[in-house]
This record gives C-alpha cells, structure tokens and sequence, in this order.
C-alpha cells in the first residue's frame, strides 16, 4: 500500500491546523492531557469509541499534538465530496466485507515506512462491545511497532496521549494491561 503524506504533516498547514485545534476543544470544553512520544512509528490506539463525535475530537486531539496521523475508517465513508479530503486527512478506506490480509498488508507498509503513524479503534465499531478486535495489536506485532494509548473521556471532557505500550506477543495478558489503562476512561454513550 502506498500512502501519501497526510496534510497533517504539511509545513505550512500544521499551525493552522494547530489553531483549529485549540479553539475548537476550547469552544467544546475539551482539555488535553500527555504528549507525543518521540516515535517514528507506531499504533496510536482511539479508545473508547462509541459516536461519531469520536472522530471529530481525535482529530482535533491529533491536529493539537500535531500528530501526522493516517487512520483507518470504513470505505463507505469515503465518498464524494468527502472522499480526497479524507484522504488527504490520511484516511485509509477498509472495507471490512471483504475477508482479506489487511493485518498483513499494514505491517508491511509499516515495515517500508520510514515514519508512519496509524489510529485504529480497537472496538473496530461504535456500537457497544464487551471484546476489542485484535487487528490494531495485530498490526503492532506483526510490524513490531509500539501501540500508543490515545484517550477520550466524556465524562472529564479530557483526550490524549497516554502512555507507550510494547506488544508482548501475549495478546490476552496485553489485552487485559491496556484495557486497564482505559478502565477509567468514559465513552460518550
């Protein structure tokens, strides 16, 4: 897969973006909290994920940590008018009814990149879920790239960057470690 530059890495567009950013979580209420961490690569974890309005904040969120995020959303969001723009947000179409490698064609491009940061959901849905898929630590392993722990608390009106998270191999015990960081962590609905 050949990605091109999000416009989140553009020079001359990041501080606008930046701008955006801090008046419209200021507008919103919204606080930040964390740091991005010094990576050329990894998987930067949304979590929870329970609206729409999830991807409206994570992007702001990204936009303020000036994060040259790609993410993956489901092809039937990209459609036009909306279709180069998302991808120019560094969105990248998944469409989840067809069975394929798309774990593996991820790691891959992970592994061709000289610097490329992915946001999945790992509840793969908005919709309520008692289980995460396991694609996003998936990828991670397979790319051998670390996940980092991005955050949304309605309930504080915080978002962020938590901390950095090295996949083990053992996807219940690393599973279980992550969930733990989120515990506190309230989804919108």
């Amino acid at each position: 897969m050949n990605l091109k530059p999000s416009l989140l890495s553009n020079p001359i567009l990041k501080p606008v973006f930046y701008m955006i950013a801090r008046i419209g979580l200021f507008l919103l209420g919204w606080k930040t909290k964390g740091e991005m961490p010094d990576l050329k690569k990894f998987v930067l974890v949304a979590a929870p994920h329970t609206t729409n309005w999830d991807f409206v904040i994570f992007l702001l969120i990204i936009f303020k940590f000036q994060i040259p995020v790609h993410w993956m959303g489901k092809h039937t969001m990209f459609i036009p008018p909306f279709k180069g723009m998302l991808k120019r947000l560094g969105g990248i179409p998944i469409d989840r009814t067809r069975k394929g490698n798309t774990v593996q064609i991820m790691a891959d491009t992970f592994r061709s990149a000289d610097q490329m940061i992915v946001t999945i959901a790992p509840s793969g849905t908005r919709s309520k879920t008692k289980t995460w898929k396991s694609g996003f630590y998936r990828i991670a392993d397979q790319a051998k790239v670390p996940l980092v722990l991005g955050f949304v608390d309605y309930r504080n009106k915080i978002g962020g960057v938590g901390p950095v998270f090295h996949p083990t191999g053992d996807l219940e015990a690393d599973l279980d470690s992550m969930k733990a960081f989120y515990a506190d962590k309230c989804g919108k609905y």
